[in-house]
C-alpha cells in the first residue's frame, strides 16, 4: 500500500499515511526479506557489511553488523546550533517513515515499527539545525532524529523543553531497540531534513501569495491607483500563468469600487511600478513557487536511501540522497518570496508620502506624533536581510569523507535560510496590512471594491484606527496572525471574490 503526500494537504496526508502504515507495512517486510537473503549469501553490500564513505572497502564480520549500525548513529550525531522547529521535525520524522514504508530500504520491521510509534504518538525528537551538507543524505540531523530508537538523544516535552529519550521510553514501558543490519544507514541516508523545511515553507507560501494580492489591492485603492493595467487584454499578450492569475485576482478584488470611480477621469497617466506591475512581479513569484512545489512534492514521495533494495533481488548503490534538486529549488523559493516582500515594502513607503490627499505618515497630527514612519524602517531592514539570505547556498560545495563525497549540495543551508526569508516576508506583509488599512480609513465614506472592503473590515474588527503614537507591537501581533492565517482569503471569498 502506498500513500501520496501533497504540499497543499500536507498535514492531512501525513496523518493518513501514518494511519495506513500502522495497519499495513507489507512492503517493508518484503524489502527486508530481500536484504536478508543477500546477507545470507555473504555478498558485499555497502553499509551493510562494509564501512561507510571512504571506508567502503572495509568488510565487517557478521557478528558486528548490529554494532556497525549503532556506531553509525552515534558517530554521525554531531549537529550543532539551535534546534529545528518542532513542527518541522515532526514533518521530517513522518517523511522518513513514509520513505521507509515505500519498501526499497530493507529496514528491519522492528526498527520501522518503533519509528512509526514515535510518529503516531507525536514523540518528536530534538534535532540540531546545523551539520548537514545536503549529500549522502542529511546525515547529522537524521542521526539525531534516530537516537531515541537506541535510548539516546531527546524528545520535545509537553512544555516544549527537551526530555531525555530514555525517560519517555521508560514512562511508556519501552526499551531501546537493537539495530539490525542496514537499519542505521536506512535511517540517516535521505533528504528528509531538507524536504521537511521545503514542504513546510511552501505549504505556507501557497496561501501567502493570495494574501499578497489582497494587500496590493488595498494599497492601490488607498493610493487611488488605476485598475487599467490589470485589463485582461494586457495579460493575454504576455500569457504567463502567474501574471494572468494575479491580474484576475486584482480585478475581482476591485469590483464595485467607489474609490476607483471617483478618480477615473483624474488625468493621472501611470502609477509607480509597485502598483502597476503587481501582476508581473507577484505572478513571477507564483510561477516560481509552482515549479518549486512540483519539485518538493516529487521529493516527498521519493526514496532517497542508499543502497536501494529492489523486489527482483538487486541491491544498488546510487546517489538519490544528493540534495541538489531541493537545494536549487529552495534557493529559488527564497528569491521568489523575497521579491514579494520587496514590492510590498515599496507600497508601504508610497502610502506614507501623502499622495492624493492622504496625510503624510498616515496621521493628521505629525510632529508630535511620528505616525507610521518607523514600521517602514522595520520592513526595509527585513527586505535588506532577505537580500543577504537570498545568496544561493547551492552554488557552494566543500568535499567531505576524505574526498569520497566530493560534491555536496549544501541544501540544508538553503533550507534553514529559506524559513527565515519566509518569516521576514510575513512581517513585511503585516506592516503593509497595518499601513494600507490606516490609509483606507482616510478614503471614507467612499467604499473600496467588495473584496478590499471585506478584507479591510476583517482587519478593523481586530485592529483599530490610530491617530496618536502608540506601541506598534500591540498591532503587529494581531497583524502577523492575520497574515499567517486564511482570514483575509476567507472573508474575501465570502463576498464572491474567488482568488486563484
Amino acid at each position: 500500500m502506498s500513500y501520496s503526500i501533497r504540499v497543499k494537504h500536507l498535514f492531512a496526508d501525513i496523518n493518513d499515511m501514518i494511519s495506513g502504515l500502522s495497519s499495513d507495512y507489507s512492503a517493508v517486510t518484503a524489502s527486508r526479506k530481500t536484504l536478508e537473503g543477500s546477507i545470507s549469501k555473504g555478498e558485499a553490500v555497502y553499509g551493510v557489511n562494509t564501512g561507510f564513505g571512504k571506508l567502503a572497502n572495509k568488510r565487517i564480520g557478521s557478528e558486528h553488523l548490529g554494532q556497525l549500525q549503532r556506531n553509525l548513529l552515534i558517530s554521525h550525531a554531531v549537529g550543532v546550533g539551535d534546534p529545528v522547529p518542532k513542527e518541522i521535525t515532526a514533518i521530517m520524522l513522518a517523511l522518513k517513515v513514509h520513505a521507509l514504508g515505500l519498501g526499497f530500504s530493507g529496514v528491519s520491521e522492528r526498527t520501522f515499527e518503533r519509528l512509526l510509534t514515535f510518529a503516531r504518538n507525536g514523540w518528536v525528537p530534538v534535532v540540531p539545525s546545523r551539520g548537514s551538507v545536503g549529500a549522502s543524505g542529511d546525515l547529522a540531523p537524521l542521526a539525531h532524529m534516530s537516537l531515541p530508537l537506541i535510548g539516546l538523544g531527546y524528545f520535545w516535552g509537553e512544555d516544549d523543553k527537551p526530555v531525555p529519550a530514555m525517560d519517555v521510553l521508560t514512562r511508556h514501558g519501552l526499551q531501546p531497540i537493537e539495530l539490525q543490519a542496514k537499519d542505521g544507514l536506512s535511517l540517516i541516508n535521505g533528504t528528509q531534513f531538507m524536504a521537511a523545511y521545503g514542504a513546510y515553507v511552501v505549504h505556507r507560501a501557497v496561501k501567502l501569495v493570495r494574501t499578497a494580492d489582497t494587500l496590493a489591492a488595498m494599497s492601490l485603492e488607498a493610493l487611488q491607483g488605476s485598475s487599467t493595467p490589470f485589463d485582461e487584454r494586457v495579460h493575454a499578450v504576455r500569457p504567463h500563468v502567474g501574471q494572468r492569475d494575479v491580474a484576475e485576482n486584482l480585478r475581482a478584488l476591485l469590483v464595485e469600487s467607489e474609490i476607483l470611480e471617483s478618480h477615473r477621469d483624474c488625468g493621472k497617466v501611470q502609477d509607480p511600478y509597485c502598483l502597476r506591475c503587481v501582476p508581473q512581479v507577484h505572478g513571477a513569484s507564483r510561477d516560481a513557487l509552482s515549479h518549486i512545489l512540483n519539485t518538493i512534492e516529487t521529493e516527498l514521495n521519493s526514496v532517497t536511501d542508499n543502497p536501494l533494495v529492489f523486489p527482483d533481488g538487486d541491491i544498488i548503490s546510487g546517489g538519490n540522497f544528493h540534495g541538489q534538486p531541493l537545494a536549487l529549488a529552495m534557493d529559488y523559493a527564497a528569491i521568489a518570496l523575497a521579491e514579494l516582500a520587496s514590492i510590498s515594502e515599496r507600497r508601504t513607503y508610497l502610502l506614507l508620502e501623502g499622495h492624493d490627499g492622504l496625510p503624510r505618515l498616515l496621521m493628521t497630527e505629525t510632529g508630535l506624533n511620528s505616525g507610521f514612519m518607523i514600521p517602514q524602517y522595520t520592513a526595509a531592514a527585513l527586505v535588506s536581510e532577505n537580500k543577504v539570505l537570498c545568496h544561493p547556498a547551492s552554488v557552494d560545495s566543500i568535499p567531505t569523507s576524505l574526498g569520497q563525497e566530493d560534491h555536496v549540495s549544501m541544501g540544508s543551508i538553503s533550507a534553514v535560510k529559506l524559513l527565515q526569508v519566509l518569516k521576514n516576508v510575513e512581517y513585511v506583509f503585516a506592516i503593509e496590512l497595518l499601513t494600507a488599512a490606516q490609509a483606507l480609513d482616510y478614503r471614507l465614506p467612499l467604499k473600496p471594491g467588495k473584496g478590499v472592503a471585506a478584507a479591510h473590515a476583517a482587519i478593523r474588527s481586530r485592529i483599530p484606527h490610530r491617530e496618536k503614537d502608540y506601541l506598534f507591537q500591540d498591532d503587529l501581533t494581531p497583524s502577523i496572525e492575520i497574515i499567517q492565517s486564511s482570514i483575509l482569503q476567507d472573508v474575501v471569498e465570502k463576498e464572491g471574490c474567488i482568488l486563484v
